[in-house]
């Protein structure tokens, strides 16, 4: 890192701005190479995984069912016999005899489930509706899980841009009130950009030839990340360099300084991150597996970022830069000492009234229930796909758009479609021809085939079959199995990602205690964030139903966030604890830091708040979980809780070391300003 500062930083900045430029495009690119069907994120191992496979022995993009639905344009009509035989003939001419029209038992409604490709589905859905269109007399609308993948992919399509460009508006406007000026912002987010910029460049080369997918919630959740990460690592580095600026004269040997004292809790962090979303790899469910590496690549090019081109951009810029100076980025703010006095003179009440004020929200977080949202509620409100599904659930089985697939013996096709007909939950069954020596049940259901109540059918339909040989596949059983592995892969993944997590901390800090402590804390903030984004989304939304995998993933992303932000506090108070004494440090160390990891826990929340604008609910969920858990850790985790423990605990903080400032029981008092002499040593590499 510091090698690059000798050959010059003009020749870094250049390296990074002809990458930036070259890895540019990619950016706007990750959807291209995004997977177009959800067979794909099924484990492998499942149920309704072998269903797909006789099926679809080749492995080509599976067909997408779509349900036409015609009718009568004037309210209380019905269908007419001429318009039967229209419809009859327009199904014949798209689907061939594979698709017969239904009459609603009602005569009010007439539907007809044709298959179509994943690829060029907007086109294809553009041309069934024109030639649906041509029945007089009708309103047509479409529903079904290609109607559905179609709209979610349109507004997909449309959010990219408007995803980084909230973002970034978020954190400029938190970037002009932290530094009162626009030169600094500006410098920032460029230095975001390039690192955004490199991570889709490296995500695009591995997506594009199979080897990593890529879907629109990595991509939403890898924007956010890197543009609230680089930023929040920009603030430390430039206050960093600040403070060397009033040690050493000149600015290269200032930077070298601020570097080397705000590598290790970079790194720190950045692999912290990066280890606890790799637990991901862990999952059965391929999604989730493609989003650990995903993240880690992202938070590798935060990481060399920060430490070589903002450095190098900072010393080319000059002194100007960081420009005008105020309390909140020099330390310089008084009301910060007096809360280390407040909570030095009580700070088992502290951190007691702190874990009384989490306990609080975390009595909330049943609420958060994990009984999955169905996609026509989880797309924007009047979505196509979501009026045709209402439609067709008012006129037949909610569940026609996409029957349940049961493969089973010939010799027992029978016996499966009797009981499959006696399971509650199923309308209606049909029987087709199967691929070698087998048959093809069709079991309609009664509910939304993604719905929770579609999920429990399956599994009581695959009770009433067991020993028949049968399988059960389809839509509905493909998100059963989802689920089921989802919520099994929990008990898994959640202790290894504190594993890891207390494995970093515990090499960071040197000690045992306080990492277990450290990990304790974010572990119960955790479930505050869970109970008070619960809360939230019941006033907002009118629901808190979610699904496992936001769950999982704000889990992860809250836990590694969580003690990132302690990180940097901690490193710092281990580092001032040194040489004055650990309560002498916990006062240096909140007076030189609080006012920048604050900023910084603000502009994570705001860019994790930008998931809001994404089309899907289950991205906002995550969006709006992960804000509000940031804000907690910073406002009230990191700044009362683990101070207040580390004063109450003293020189115990680090076993089972102890450091040489303690045993030599140093005079302790409040610390000198930031404009008095002694308060920080260029030697002391301490963020």
């Amino acid at each position: 890192m510091w090698k690059f500062h000798r050959a010059g930083p003009l020749a870094v900045l250049l390296l990074w701005l002809a990458l930036a430029v070259a890895a540019g495009p990619y950016t706007m690119r990750l959807g291209e190479v995004a997977p177009s069907s959800q067979a794909v994120q099924l484990p492998a191992g499942a149920e309704s995984a072998r269903v797909a496979r006789l099926l679809n022995p080749t492995a080509q993009d599976d067909l997408l069912p779509l349900a036409v639905i015609w009718t009568p344009r004037k309210g209380g009509e019905k269908i007419t016999a001429a318009q039967q035989q229209a419809v009859r003939q327009i199904t014949t001419r798209l689907a061939g005899s594979t698709a017969v029209p239904v009459l609603a038992a009602d005569g009010r409604a007439l539907t007809a489930v044709i298959a179509a490709r994943p690829s060029e589905l907007a086109a294809q859905l553009n041309a069934i509706r024109q030639a649906a269109t041509t029945v007089d007399g009708t309103h047509v609308d479409l529903a079904g899980p290609a109607a559905a993948q179609a709209d979610l992919d349109g507004a997909f399509a449309k959010t990219d841009s408007m995803l980084l460009a909230v973002t970034l508006a978020g954190v400029l406007l938190i970037l002009l009130a932290v530094y009162r000026s626009l030169v600094m912002p500006l410098l920032v987010i460029a230095g975001s950009l390039v690192a955004l910029a490199a991570a889709c460049a490296v995500l695009y080369a591995l997506a594009r030839p199979g080897w990593l997918a890529i879907d629109g919630q990595t991509q939403g959740i890898v924007f956010v990340l890197v543009i609230g990460a680089s930023t929040d690592y920009a603030l430390l580095l430039a206050a960093r360099h600040r403070e060397e600026l009033a040690q050493h004269p000149d600015a290269a040997q200032a930077m070298k300084a601020a570097c080397r004292a705000t590598a290790p809790p970079v790194l720190a962090s950045a692999a912290t991150i990066a280890c606890a979303m790799m637990t991901l790899t862990f999952s059965d469910l391929p999604a989730e597996q493609a989003l650990g590496p995903a993240v880690a690549i992202a938070m590798a090019c935060c990481a060399a970022v920060s430490l070589t081109f903002l450095p190098a951009l900072l010393l080319v810029c000059g002194r100007r830069a960081l420009r005008p100076a105020t309390a909140s980025q020099t330390g310089e703010d008084g009301r910060r000492t007096k809360a280390g006095r407040a909570i030095e003179c009580r700070p088992r009440r502290v951190w007691a009234g702190c874990l009384v004020l989490l306990a609080a929200g975390a009595a909330c977080a049943p609420f958060l229930a994990q009984s999955g949202v169905p996609l026509h509620q989880a797309l924007p409100a009047g979505s196509p796909s979501a009026t045709g599904q209402h439609v067709l659930a008012r006129h037949f089985p909610a569940g026609t758009a996409s029957p349940l697939i049961i493969i089973a013996p010939a010799t027992r096709m029978t016996e499966v479609r009797e009981k499959a007909a006696a399971t509650p939950g199923v309308a209606a069954t049909d029987v087709h021809p199967g691929p070698e020596r087998t048959a093809q049940v069709m079991a309609t259901l009664a509910d939304a085939p993604d719905s929770a109540q579609a999920r429990a059918t399956v599994v009581r339909l695959r009770g009433s079959l067991a020993g028949t040989g049968a399988l059960v596949g389809g839509q509905s059983a493909q998100l059963t199995d989802l689920h089921e592995t989802s919520v099994g892969g929990h008990r898994l993944i959640m202790p290894l990602v504190l594993a890891v997590v207390l494995v970093v901390l515990i090499v960071l800090l040197r000690c045992l205690l306080l990492p277990l402590l450290l990990v304790a804390a974010a572990w119960v903030s955790l479930f505050t964030a869970f109970g008070a984004a619960a809360l939230v989304l019941q006033l907002v939304v009118g629901s808190a139903a979610t699904e496992p995998a936001v769950v999982l993933f704000s889990f992860v992303f809250l836990v590694a966030l969580g003690v990132d932000y302690n990180i940097f506090l901690v490193h710092r108070i281990r580092a001032e604890a040194l040489h004055h004494g650990t309560t002498a440090g916990v006062h240096r160390a909140l007076a030189t830091t609080s006012g920048v990891i604050s900023a910084a826990g603000l502009i994570l929340a705001a860019t994790f708040a930008a998931l809001i604008v994404m089309p899907l609910l289950y991205l906002a969920q995550i969006g709006c979980i992960v804000a509000i858990g940031v804000l907690i850790d910073t406002l009230l985790v990191r700044l009362f809780l683990v101070p207040a423990l580390i004063l109450d605990l003293g020189p115990r903080t680090w076993w089972p070391t102890r450091l040489p400032a303690d045993l030599s029981r140093p005079r302790i008092g409040p610390p000198p300003h930031m404009g008095e002499p002694g308060l920080t040593t260029a030697s002391t590499p301490v963020p």
